[in-house]
């Protein structure tokens, strides 16, 4: 037997496919292709959290710049906003910009990156509007129960020390507390003279006054039991698969929740995400539920920019 024959008998090796052929080129299309319009999820949707990437401030310099791309990319065209690989990226580089910063951010970031992992998901899969509707609620429902149960855990915040001790210390309240409150600019420099904290044992000889008005007191109650009992009813009805009358209450509580919350509360970031979250759990023949989170968001980014609380403390201190 020649070399040549011989060597033609042996039996071939196997080789270990390479880690890009182990996926699958449909799988490749899949996440590549923009998914069409007439498979449900709104074009405002993705649009606004893309506005929300916008507005939001990475704080790691060299995350920044794909994640302003991406965003700008997915607002001025239509094949990178609704290509799933778009929003699979960006939750990556909202995971790295977490680790990075550990563990510093704020919890709507937290947020934010489940939401672009589940856009993603959503736009590679059969059922897009089904699915990412789902997932939004799940994702508003887990948050708002955690927010429950940090609230229920938390004496302080049970007792109403929590809002006592913010409305006068924080200045991002400070002048709510002066309008709703009924305290003056030197009441509320006495108050945080008393709040200021001590060297462990000291005691001033002469402390100064502490100021708590009746409106003051009865704010930080109703700040503290509203918004329990408003985020456990967001909770309760996001759980439960409501339909029908049910599912009404469910946008009525989200929508009541960030015109009330977002009015006062220095975290638009959260507010644009349930507004945008509340938006993707809309059927396509719900115009009017889709204006009103539209215009809820608007409505925050006004919260967000006008100082509406400083203008009334002046006009009520003439």
């Amino acid at each position: 037997v020649s070399k040549r024959g011989a060597s033609s008998t042996r039996p071939r090796r196997w080789r270990r496919p390479s880690a890009s052929s182990a996926i699958s080129p449909t799988v490749w299309t899949r996440l590549l292709h923009p998914t069409p319009d007439e498979d449900g999820i709104a074009d405002p949707v993705l649009t606004l959290t893309s506005i929300i990437l916008l507005l939001r401030p990475f704080d790691v310099w060299w995350v920044t710049p794909f994640v302003l791309v991406a965003a700008c990319l997915s607002l001025v065209l239509r094949a990178v906003r609704r290509a799933p690989i778009t929003w699979l990226v960006l939750a990556v580089l909202v995971a790295v910009r977490i680790i990075v910063v550990w563990p510093l951010s704020d919890n709507h970031i937290y947020l934010l990156g489940y939401w672009c992992l589940a856009l993603g998901l959503a736009l590679s899969g059969p059922a897009p509007a089904a699915t990412l509707a789902r997932s939004g609620r799940w994702l508003l429902g887990a948050a708002f129960a955690m927010a429950v149960l940090w609230k229920v855990a938390s004496p302080d915040y049970l007792d109403g020390r929590f809002f006592r001790v913010t409305l006068l210390t924080d200045e991002r309240f400070a002048d709510a507390s002066l309008v709703f409150g009924g305290l003056e600019r030197d009441q509320m420099a006495e108050n945080r003279r008393f709040l200021k904290p001590l060297p462990e044992g000291a005691v001033l000889l002469n402390p100064p006054a502490f100021i708590e008005p009746p409106r003051l007191r009865a704010f930080a109650t109703v700040a503290t039991w509203g918004g329990l009992v408003l985020e456990a009813l967001v909770a309760l009805l996001c759980v439960i698969p409501a339909v029908g009358p049910m599912q009404a209450a469910r946008h009525a509580a989200l929508l009541v929740f960030c015109i009330t919350t977002y009015a006062l509360a220095p975290v638009a970031g959260f507010g644009w995400l349930i507004a945008t979250l509340g938006l993707a759990q809309c059927h396509s023949n719900q115009k009017w539920l889709r204006g009103a989170y539209l215009s809820v968001f608007l409505l925050i980014v006004l919260y967000s920019e006008i100082p509406w609380t400083g203008v009334l403390a002046e006009w009520t201190a003439r």
